[in-house]
């Protein structure tokens, strides 16, 4: 016997019916001989909705009752599982994630998960309950709840087989596993049979909505194999663990690309030590985390600064910028949110030279012009014009041939 960790995702309980769907998943894993877990997302749209209702109440909510407010769509899609459970035979009970306790650090909206408290849960687990447990969720140390951020139940989930020495983490979505690129813009991206952990964090990173990267740094830190499945079908899958021979044949993975992307420039600033410092302190107090940044050559002591921040967090990185640039002395600052990213990925980029020349090259092909770049070991991204998004994921999916298995 094993320990299985499920997780589904908002469409997969958008209603009593697809609840159902998900008990039977649950059921099948508990016949086979498994414990198990199961931790839910709120139905489809309701953390909007949620969210919508607290827009409305005010411009700037509370943080601390915002996510009091957003985090209570989990309770209701739990409840209803554990009833559908009980009602079919199977004993199970509901934990919010102040009741397991899932405790977390005091940063609402992105809190991140300091401990979990695994002996509710082994109890239950002990009466033979299927547990189920609210996502996205948590309790900081005075018991205020928190919530991890959008796409929250993948950590909370990947966290609890942390915790528990879980077997796997099957995460249950929409798709039928993690895809070389978007199949809704290229007819031609091919489904993944496995793929790393490092390049599964930069896929996320970089705009697949498959899995939250915190989800998937932790699964790496605490080596948690996790399966991507669709919740309508039993056919495909991504295994994401760790990199084998088989994967470094492959030069790249996939292509992947973010809209959700603000391009902020500080203009003229004084080129002297710790103005950088002065300049993204603030931002980090404020856990808006930055993406690329490039600093032009110095010239007559002046210097212009570009970095990328979340779209949903530009409105507050413009206010706090501009309060430190009128401080530091720059000239002005500029933002720009007509952009998007796009990057390819691969752990085969390591050993195979020439795929930033010819991504470059691709690019500039269709006369798509790039704004900023950014590489790593296993990514090169590019920050180009939002409306070539498209046409840059096809072309460069076609460029390196992705849509062949090697």
């Amino acid at each position: 016997m094993g320990l299985v960790v499920q997780k589904f995702g908002g469409t997969s309980v958008a209603n009593v019916e697809k609840i159902k769907n998900v008990a039977q998943k649950a059921i099948r894993e508990k016949e086979a001989g498994n414990d198990v877990i199961v931790v839910l997302s709120a139905m489809a749209g309701e953390t909007n909705r949620l969210i919508d209702l607290a827009q409305s109440a005010a411009e700037n909510p509370d943080e601390r009752e915002y996510d009091s407010l957003i985090s209570t769509g989990e309770q209701v899609t739990i409840s209803l599982l554990s009833i559908v459970l009980n009602a079919m035979g199977y004993r199970a009970r509901s934990f919010l994630g102040f009741q397991v306790k899932i405790l977390t650090d005091k940063a609402y909206k992105k809190a991140r998960i300091s401990m979990i408290d695994t002996d509710v849960i082994a109890h239950e687990l002990k009466k033979g309950s299927i547990v189920v447990v609210a996502g996205f969720q948590g309790v900081d140390e005075e018991n205020n709840i928190t919530t991890l951020g959008r796409g929250g139940s993948d950590t909370s989930a990947v966290a609890l087989a942390a915790a528990l020495n879980a077997e796997r983490c099957d995460i249950f979505t929409d798709v039928d596993g993690v895809y070389t690129t978007d199949p809704n813009i290229c007819s031609r991206a091919r489904r993944l049979d496995r793929v790393s952990y490092d390049e599964m964090l930069e896929m996320a990173m970089t705009g697949a909505k498959v899995l939250q990267p915190r989800s998937v740094e932790m699964a790496k830190k605490y080596d948690v194999p996790v399966y991507v499945k669709s919740t309508f079908s039993d056919e495909g899958g991504t295994l994401v663990t760790k990199e084998d021979a088989e994967m470094e044949r492959e030069v790249l993975s996939g292509v992947t690309y973010d809209r959700d992307q603000a391009k902020i420039t500080v203009v003229h600033i004084p080129d002297k030590p710790g103005i950088a410092a002065t300049l993204f302190t603030p931002l980090s107090e404020r856990n808006i985390s930055v993406d690329m940044i490039i600093q032009n050559v110095s010239l007559q002591g002046y210097t212009d600064l570009t970095f990328t921040v979340s779209k949903k967090d530009m409105k507050e990185a413009q206010k706090i910028v501009e309060a430190t640039a009128r401080e530091i002395g720059a000239k002005k600052v500029e933002v720009d949110d007509d952009v998007a990213k796009v990057s390819v990925i691969g752990v085969g980029m390591i050993s195979h030279p020439g795929v930033a020349a010819k991504m470059f090259k691709t690019l500039a092909d269709e006369g798509i012009n790039i704004q900023m770049i950014s590489t790593s070991e296993i990514k090169i991204s590019c920050v180009i014009q939002r409306k070539y998004t498209e046409l840059a994921v096809m072309v460069l999916h076609d460029a390196f041939h992705l849509e062949r298995k090697s």
